[in-house]
């Protein structure tokens, strides 16, 4: 047991070498689409957006105050990456296990697949690395009989999670139902769990009520996202998918910290909790990562049970960390970019057809030469100069009643990104919280329709030629091959038109 060693070094020894390993390797590849989505609506400081909190783009933009860095955009990522391998060490201690259980925990988790790409980049998933894990830290030192103030942790992290994410929603009930499902259920009688639960609404609310005065268009965005554009899993694709994305080596040890969880009486509601999200994430049909931030909860028991399996055959243990670290280093190269590109797809050709990546994937669309993580990384700065060129052709006359409308949010965060030193201006777009933003004003007369056809069909325009055709291979299909219209005097007003390029997705 822990409490009979001395105090140990491996939570931190763990956390600073998953921090290194991200600040090194994190920053290669590119922008990520929703990075540059995030930067440019944090620079539209707001208590909300159409799909997402405020905490990941004010938090993005704020890192790019210096000038263009994607060193400083991941910085943060490293940090909750390490600082969830940090708490679930913990988490291993305080369910009893000693140094082997905090190692075996520490090293699944930090190279767990999909807790690794929520530390690689910086996404509305990222917070609840670390703060989904220190949620359970503090509700399980209060089923052991903790201090009641723990609840005011556990409110004040599930409420700053809301701040990135809304799914966390999911989370907080499942582990106040695990608790009803227990005796464990009178730690509720407390006035501490009041004011836990009234600080964790106090951090919610801003978000919630932003998304109220605007109608709720995230349940919008869900609604749309089910019909057509996500993957939606039977029960038994989902669980299959959940080992997966923990890597199925790695995932017999969640799966020991499930049966560990529910046959400790005092962590019962943590297992149970678990099985509850589960249950909820596949009923709403929900990607197969939204429960993924949980995991490093289950990976802190699973070492304490393999611990315990192993006390008398120590020999096994450097085995176990072995097989655990080798496993994990090769689904590597699939989270975290750490291989030059050419590399990693001579290494994609060999373990893809492995691996069954198909099942893994969250969004319908045509196979990409990449991932689709490593594809969203490419040709962004390449697309804004095709723009830009195409601008700059204009007549100094036609550029001043000129806008530029991109097909999809990643596109026009592009233009709006790299396109500053280009002396382009703000890129418009129907999708998402561009669509809120609206045609900001101005006398409109000629677009640039960047992946459009200047509305075909509908004789918008005067004169429309194609201008460009910007190809980037190894980004996603639909970013290949884009065409760049040029649509010149404009038939009906652009505020006018504006209503039909909503898309919200």
């Amino acid at each position: 047991m822990q409490s009979n060693d001395r105090p140990s070094r491996i939570p931190l020894v763990a956390a600073a070498a998953t921090f290194a390993i991200h600040l090194a390797a994190n920053p290669h590849y590119g922008f990520f689409r929703d990075e540059l989505y995030f930067i440019v609506c944090g620079r539209h400081p707001a208590l909300g957006y159409v799909d997402q909190p405020p905490l990941v783009p004010l938090l993005a933009a704020l890192t790019q105050l210096a000038g263009e860095s994607l060193v400083l955009l991941r910085a943060p990522a490293a940090l909750v990456a390490a600082a969830s391998v940090y708490v679930t060490c913990l988490l291993a201690r305080e369910l009893g296990g000693g140094r082997f259980a905090q190692a075996l925990a520490a090293v699944s988790s930090a190279l767990c697949p999909v807790l690794c790409a929520f530390g690689m980049k910086l996404s509305t998933d990222t917070p609840g690395l670390w703060l989904w894990p220190l949620a359970a830290l503090y509700l399980l030192r209060l089923l052991r009989g903790g201090d009641a103030r723990n609840w005011l942790g556990l409110g004040a992290a599930l409420g700053l999670s809301a701040q990135a994410k809304f799914s966390v929603a999911y989370f907080a009930a499942a582990l106040f139902l695990g608790l009803l499902c227990t005796p464990k259920r009178r730690i509720l009688l407390s006035r501490w769990f009041v004011l836990g639960a009234l600080l964790a609404a106090a951090l919610a609310l801003p978000a919630l009520l932003w998304q109220a005065s605007h109608g709720f268009p995230m349940l919008e965005i869900l609604r749309n996202g089910q019909h057509g554009k996500n993957v939606v899993l039977s029960p038994g694709e989902y669980l299959f998918a959940e080992v997966l994305v923990t890597n199925p080596i790695l995932a017999l040890i969640w799966i020991a910290g499930l049966f560990q969880l529910l046959a400790d009486e005092q962590a019962r509601p943590l297992g149970l909790s678990f099985l509850i999200l589960l249950a909820a994430m596949i009923a709403s049909h929900a990607k197969h990562y939204y429960p993924a931030d949980i995991y490093p909860v289950l990976f802190a028991a699973g070492g304490v049970l393999i611990e315990r399996l192993t006390a008398r055959f120590r020999a096994l243990r450097p085995a176990a960390l072995g097989l655990s670290a080798i496993a994990g280093a090769i689904a590597l190269p699939y989270v975290v970019p750490i291989l030059p590109l050419p590399a990693f797809l001579a290494y994609h050709r060999v373990l893809a057809p492995r691996l069954h990546l198909q099942t893994a994937e969250t969004e319908r669309h045509r196979p990409s030469v990449l991932p689709q993580d490593w594809a969203d990384m490419q040709g962004w700065p390449e697309m804004a100069a095709a723009v830009a060129k195409v601008f700059a052709s204009l007549a100094p006359e036609d550029r001043a009643h000129t806008a530029i409308v991109a097909g999809n949010y990643g596109e026009a965060a592009a233009i709006d990104f790299f396109g500053r030193s280009h002396g382009l201006p703000p890129a418009l777009s129907g999708h998402n919280q561009y669509f809120l933003w609206g045609p900001r004003g101005g006398d409109v007369q000629n677009i640039i329709d960047v992946g459009g056809d200047c509305g075909a069909g509908a004789n918008l325009f005067e004169h429309v030629e194609r201008a460009a055709v910007f190809s980037s291979p190894l980004a996603m299909p639909y970013e290949d091959q884009l065409p760049i219209m040029l649509c010149r005097r404009i038939r009906r007003p652009l505020a006018e038109l504006w209503p039909a390029l909503k898309l919200y997705l």
